[in-house]
């Protein structure tokens, strides 16, 4: 592709977005939960594993801890135990309760709702912090994961595409200035799933994928 001024990249963005938009009409968070201490305590656990698996051990976790105070009181033995198909339990069960008896003393058993009392809690980053912003309070909120770090690369949304550690709050703060902050959940969803869907790690399958026709990167993956 040719040298893209900003405002022709800019262009380029929205009506790929587009598309992404009827490609992914009704896009939702994949992790399941019914209240923001549910979604706060799921997206610690969903690090470095996919939402699938998460979904598999939150009902048992929040069966036995439905609320802060409960799983403040937790042995984390008792909650590796049930978290233990996910990986890294040991460092995960120790933040959640870490996590869960903040928001108990602290807050009164509500979870924040600001980002700088959600970072505030151990085990949330900002990551982290964009997901319950967005999903649980309907707060502006663009989670930055390795599908938009990816699909944002690939299409070259923003500068730094070349760089091979990229980063998340540059991106975050490059791809949010370009739509409208209402937007910005569903820009991440989107992303998150066309990544899933087409824009593969190893092997991207772009003769299929929506985008071709624009997209910087097709047929650089054959």
């Amino acid at each position: 592709m040719a040298s893209e001024s900003k405002r022709h990249r800019i262009e380029r963005m929205h009506d790929e977005y587009q598309i992404l938009c009827e490609e992914f009409p009704a896009p939702a968070c994949a992790l399941h939960f019914t209240n923001p201490f549910e979604l706060l305590t799921a997206t610690i656990l969903s690090a470095q594993t996919t939402d699938k698996r998460v979904n598999t051990v939150t009902p048992a976790l929040f069966s036995c801890y439905p609320g802060p105070a409960e799983l403040a009181a937790a042995r984390v033995e008792d909650v590796e135990d049930i978290i233990r198909p996910l990986g890294f339990y040991h460092a995960k069960s120790r933040n959640i309760v870490a996590m869960a008896h903040d928001v108990h003393e602290r807050f009164g058993d509500t979870v924040p709702h600001t980002m700088d009392e959600l970072t505030s809690l151990p085990g949330v980053g900002r990551k982290t912090a964009n997901v319950v912003l967005g999903n649980a309070f309907g707060v502006p909120g663009f989670p930055v994961d390795t599908h938009v770090i990816r699909v944002t690369g690939r299409l070259r949304w923003r500068t730094d595409w070349r760089s091979a550690h990229p980063d998340p709050v540059h991106i975050e703060r490059e791809i949010t200035a370009c739509f409208p902050p209402e937007e910005w959940t569903d820009l991440s969803h989107r992303l998150i799933l066309h990544g899933r869907a087409t824009c593969h790690a190893r092997k991207p399958d772009c003769a299929a994928c929506p985008l071709n026709d624009t997209c910087p990167s097709a047929g650089i993956f054959g």
